[in-house]
């Protein structure tokens, strides 16, 4: 006996297959040329392109059409590695927008993660391609950084920045959570308003084991993604 395959599962599939042979961008067919296509209602065309919406493989504009999205941009939880060479090793160009630079004063969490009074803040929206892919706020404890930051670093590394001037990230731990897009997250992340985050707050030490950076990175969950290794832990 055959097995039943409802048809905006068909041409989910018959779509998933396309937009992995097309570039990013590329015009998806619209709803009534799918209806044409597969002999289907208006009503199972869409169902089978929001599918695609929702994991982030094609994208919607109003009164354009659908597209298709930038592969996400994964990498492994338990590794530190610039965000600059993370999406050098993938063909992407990486670029900063700078939208906030200052020293102040520390935040109650802040003295409490990294010990002192008074921080330097960085905040950026991180693009590969021109695109964004996260909202960052690093902060650093001013005595050490000094004039460290004062680089151009919107298009240079920041971790090589720190390196050069004998800061050296060398490990750390990180927090993982799902947010939904603030105002602010939407308008920098070219997003809307509740669209899934994924949130990483992290604090990095240097080899002395000094905590060196406390930063939370706001990526928009459908172009980026953390893979994890484990081990199955048996009774």
């Amino acid at each position: 006996m055959s097995r039943f395959v409802p048809r905006y599962y068909e041409i989910e599939q018959s779509l998933r297959e396309r937009t992995a042979r097309l570039a990013p961008d590329s015009p998806l067919p619209s709803e009534s040329q799918l209806c044409d296509e597969f002999g289907v209602s208006r009503m199972t065309a869409r169902a089978a392109v929001q599918r695609l919406v929702q994991d982030g493989l094609v994208y919607r504009v109003p009164g354009r059409g659908t597209f298709v999205a930038a592969s996400r941009a994964n990498r492994t939880a338990g590794h530190i590695l610039s965000f600059s060479d993370e999406m050098r090793r993938r063909g992407r160009v990486p670029t900063s927008r700078v939208i906030e630079r200052r020293k102040r004063r520390a935040t109650d969490e802040e003295q409490g993660r990294l010990g002192v009074t008074e921080v330097v803040v960085l905040r950026r929206v991180r693009l590969a391609d021109g695109k964004p892919l996260a909202l960052e706020r690093a902060v650093f404890p001013a005595e050490r950084v000094g004039d460290a930051l004062s680089a151009d670093l919107e298009h240079e590394s920041l971790f090589e920045t720190l390196v050069s001037s004998g800061l050296v990230p060398t490990s750390g731990s990180a927090a993982l959570a799902a947010e939904a897009a603030s105002a602010e997250d939407a308008r920098l992340l070219r997003v809307r308003k509740g669209a899934p985050l994924l949130v990483e707050r992290r604090l990095i030490h240097d080899p002395e084991g000094l905590p060196l950076e406390w930063t939370e990175s706001r990526y928009v969950g459908s172009r980026y993604g953390i893979d994890v290794d484990f081990d199955v832990e048996l009774p």
